[in-house]
């Protein structure tokens, strides 16, 4: 064995004790609070493929949709296709330039949040993707004071992911996983349009 192989393996041994250490640490087993926030491209995205891990694991799941609502989407047209597995809502009027009316908007919005509660309070429910709820709350549509409370309340073995951009600092503060996706680039910058599959 070479110096250059045997000090790769020597790392590498150093490593794997590290990681070991750090997974016999891990024994707590309950449901998580996932937060997917910034301004990059991904959010949603991300939590639906948690909602795919968890239906390839057999799990009961619950989706609503804040704010999208006015178009059909890729991922809509897979889950609904599990309807014994997925109770899936579309819940918001579309983005909120689109709609240009406020009322309207916080009531679709209101209206999404009982129903998110209904599932957050039920632990038939394993995973329940609430995607792009952050909007709502930064627009105020839905109160920090509704939805606090209530996951802190949820079924001990269910787990939550939450979507959009500026997720709020006391939501960020009793998440157990918050990502930031950061924008490097974005094909609509350069005239690129929506492209099925890709954002739709």
């Amino acid at each position: 064995m070479s110096d250059e192989e045997l000090r790769h393996r020597e790392r590498m041994q150093r490593k794997k004790e590290l990681v070991d250490r750090k997974i016999a640490r891990a024994t707590i087993d309950r449901g998580v609070l996932v937060v997917n926030t910034g301004n990059g491209k991904g959010k949603s995205s991300s939590g639906f493929g948690m909602l795919a891990r968890s239906l390839g694991h057999g799990f009961h799941c619950g989706v609503v949709q804040f704010i999208k609502g006015s178009f059909s989407t890729g991922e809509e047209a897979f889950f609904r296709r599990f309807p014994d597995m997925v109770d899936y809502h579309v819940m918001g009027e579309g983005f909120t330039w689109e709609t240009q009316d406020k009322a309207r908007d916080v009531a679709a919005a209101q209206a999404a949040w009982q129903i998110a509660a209904r599932m957050l309070a039920d632990e038939r429910y394993r995973l329940v993707l609430l995607d792009e709820l952050n909007i709502a709350l930064v627009k105020q549509y839905v109160t920090l004071e509704q939805v606090l409370p209530t996951l802190a309340a949820r079924p001990a073995g269910q787990h939550v992911v939450i979507t959009g951009r500026g997720a709020p600092d006391a939501l960020v503060a009793v998440a157990d996983t918050v990502t930031e996706m950061r924008v490097v680039k974005h094909a609509f910058e350069a005239g690129i349009r929506a492209q099925l599959g890709v954002e739709l």
